[in-house]
């Protein structure tokens, strides 16, 4: 059994990987294993429209000189997949919607193939705007056919700052929720 996260933020190890890391450690606690990738650094292009997943079917994208068949293989091998992104503008990260754009398409165009995973976003904001980040997370998640995991509130830590959101107690409590919370799922789901 193993999670995989995505870290959309443009800073390496900032809040969003701090809250990511915060539910991983619930869910390694529970004996399953964990990787966060960072999209920092690796520059994601949007899809382009091109329909050559439907056409190929070969569960990978036409554009292969980024990280996004990589990411799209570690999906399909794992049992859970979070999201993680910063608030920018009142939305994802550029990057996580490119992710999310493309690994959704490539798995529309795979009969669906991320069905039944479980799946969770996690939002870090400096004031607001993150409700919409959240859905648009979920989004992936609900038209890829996913289970999406709750926790005990939405899933955003406040801070700005590198490191603030763990400042942020309410946030923590409810990180460690959601990894308790998917990791009870995928074992219920792997049963």
């Amino acid at each position: 059994m193993k999670v995989v996260a995505f870290n959309g933020s443009a800073r390496k190890g900032g809040n969003t990987a701090s809250l990511l890391n915060l539910v991983l450690e619930e869910i390694a606690k529970e004996g399953i294993g964990t990787e966060l990738i960072e999209l920092a650094g690796k520059p994601v292009p949007g899809c382009i429209a091109c329909f050559k997943c439907f056409e190929r079917k070969n569960r990978l994208c036409a554009v292969d000189n980024d990280i996004i068949n990589e990411a799209i293989e570690k999906m399909s091998e794992a049992d859970g997949i979070l999201l993680g992104s910063p608030t920018y503008f009142a939305d994802v990260s550029a990057s996580m919607k490119a992710l999310i754009e493309r690994c959704g398409m490539v798995s529309r165009a795979n009969n669906d193939m991320l069905q039944r995973k479980a799946g969770a976003g996690v939002v870090a904001v400096r004031r607001a705007g993150a409700s919409h980040v959240f859905n648009s997370l979920n989004h992936f998640f609900t038209i890829g056919q996913m289970i999406i995991v709750g926790s005990s509130y939405w899933n955003i830590g406040i801070g700005r700052n590198p490191g603030e959101v763990l400042n942020d107690n309410e946030g923590i409590r409810t990180m460690q929720d959601l990894g308790r919370n998917m990791a009870w799922l995928i074992k219920k789901i792997r049963a």
